[in-house]
């Protein structure tokens, strides 16, 4: 593991395998991108540190660390997007209230709790097994036929 002194922050580059993006963003999502430049489309994304470099003492580069976006979800209703819109600000607030703007890594907010309201009318774990388990055996009922 890098080991980097208190006076070191790493510069954070996002790697070329945004793919998870793409697959979240539905046909429409995609064209109101392109063919509306300044489109918004509210995420929820999950990063992934992949490489470092500028780490050892001999080494004549500034800490980067290299990012991948592992797991993303877009907003697909005006609800959503304002709940996600809604705990960003909850967010930067927290933030801003406790003079980190400048600075990235571990804190005291819960987004999830901004979340809370529009989560209640989403599925839950069970639900999603429920509707798994009808779909492959509607798929067995009609190989069967």
């Amino acid at each position: 593991m890098p080991k980097l002194s208190p006076a070191d922050v790493p510069t954070v580059k996002l790697d070329s395998a945004a793919g998870a993006i793409e697959v979240s963003l539905t046909r429409e999502m995609r064209r109101a991108l392109f063919e509306k430049p300044g489109r918004v489309v509210f995420a929820i994304v999950e990063l992934t540190s992949k490489s470092y470099t500028g780490h050892a003492e001999q080494e004549d580069k500034d800490p980067e660390v290299k990012v991948r976006v592992t797991s993303c979800e877009v907003a697909r209703s005006d609800e959503d997007a304002a709940a996600l819109a809604d705990a960003k600000r909850a967010m930067w607030r927290g933030r801003q209230i406790d003079g980190t703007l400048d600075e990235v890594g571990e804190g005291p907010q819960r987004p999830d709790a901004a979340l809370l309201d529009v989560t209640h009318s989403k599925p839950t774990e069970d639900e999603l097994k429920a509707h798994r388990a009808r779909q492959e055996q509607k798929r067995r009922d009609e190989y069967v036929r």
